[in-house]
């Protein structure tokens, strides 16, 4: 079976060829009580520096999604989570690299966010008022909107 990809930028060359590796990635959906998200600015320097995406990063070999998403947002917003709820996963094909995002929602964490990166944060809802979007995020704000156009028992996910 082959896994649905989203391709960002499909004009731009892909580097590494058609056999590239995919990257792991653990992406920490941090979710207030009120239903506001947390947005990360990409920091200076890196792939798609401005960009606004939700946190997280790649998996160090051995480690599950849950301890990188544990490591990375302790490393890039100085903050400790509590449980960690695997949620989706999506394929995204950009010309840098072939990532495959877990997506995981949190609801608990302690600590003040820091930004340890040089980035800024936004707590944001539907419709996000930064831009522009990874476009590996912008999924996450589609299932949002699904989500809050389902009726009451049907938003478990």
């Amino acid at each position: 079976m082959t896994e649905k990809v989203l391709v960002a930028d499909a004009a731009e060359p892909r580097k590494g060829g058609v056999n590239r590796k995919v990257v792991e990635v653990a992406v920490g959906i941090l979710i207030q009580p009120g239903g506001q998200f947390l947005l990360t600015s990409r920091p200076p320097g890196k792939v798609y520096e401005g960009y606004w995406e939700f946190p997280g990063g790649k998996l160090e070999q051995g480690e599950s999604v849950e301890q990188a998403l544990r490591r990375e947002l302790q490393e890039e917003i100085g903050i400790t989570i509590g449980a960690v709820h695997a949620w989706k996963v999506e394929m995204v094909d950009y010309p840098h690299a072939l990532v495959r995002l877990n997506f995981c929602k949190v609801f608990d964490w302690t600590g003040e966010l820091q930004m340890h990166e040089g980035q800024s944060f936004a707590w944001q809802s539907l419709p996000v008022q930064v831009k522009p979007v990874l476009p590996g995020t912008v999924p996450v704000l589609e299932w949002f909107a699904r989500e809050r156009t389902l009726p009451a028992a049907g938003n478990a996910s």
